[in-house]
């Protein structure tokens, strides 16, 4: 059984507007549907996306880092846990209930943030019904590896796939993605590949990784 997440989450801000990062969901989704295809039991917690629902993957849509992080538990327990969703950092103290209208200052609204839920590091940290296996992405602009190293020892996750997503990259809404896996036995960097590319090899790594167990 894996779970995976997948596209952005979305902090409402008022009725109109929220804070987000950037993610189109198809490195996520395309991992979901390779571990499928592998014949895992597959559970997608997916964010806002324009994307179709991978066959033989029970999707559930969430909105916000709290509901995806809800939707996650929910579905433990689990062997795998695959965290590709671009989850929002800090959400808003307290929703406006109405649209937030400008006041003729210049001057934008003070927002209070305060700081979401680290699904990865909960994850991987869980006391009991950890998932065997739990892989963390990291999105960078520089230093890509030495940045996700310490995330993955931060986290207390076994993987982490690390990405450049820097300008002139296209990475973000783009068809191919070049990764680099960190395990706890080193670094493996793999070629520029089609996002399905990417999540094919992924699977095989996952599977090889409890066939040898």
């Amino acid at each position: 059984r894996a779970i995976v997440t997948s596209g952005p989450t979305y902090e409402a801000i008022d009725p109109v507007r929220y804070l987000a990062n950037r993610s189109s969901g198809k490195q996520g989704h395309a991992i979901a549907a390779a571990l499928a295809q592998l014949g895992a039991e597959v559970v997608l917690v997916a964010g806002p996306n324009n994307l179709p629902d991978p066959g033989g993957v029970q999707v559930q849509a969430i909105e916000s880092a709290a509901q995806m992080l809800a939707a996650c538990e929910a579905a433990l327990p689990a062997d795998i846990a695959v965290c590709a969703a671009a989850v929002a950092d800090w959400r808003v103290a307290g929703e406006a209930g109405q649209k937030m209208k400008k006041d003729g200052s210049g001057r934008p609204p003070a927002l209070a943030l305060v700081e979401n839920p680290d699904i990865l590091k909960t994850l991987s940290q869980l006391n009991g019904g950890r998932p065997g296996l739990v892989v963390g992405f990291a999105a960078e602009t520089e230093k890509v590896v030495g940045y996700a190293q310490g995330k993955r020892t931060r986290k207390g996750c076994d993987w982490i796939v690390a990405n450049d997503v820097g300008a002139g990259t296209n990475v973000m809404g783009g068809d191919d993605n070049t990764v680099h896996l960190i395990t706890a036995q080193g670094v493996e960097d793999w070629p520029t590949m089609s996002k399905d590319a990417v999540a094919a090899a992924l699977a095989r790594r996952i599977a090889e990784h409890f066939g040898s167990a």
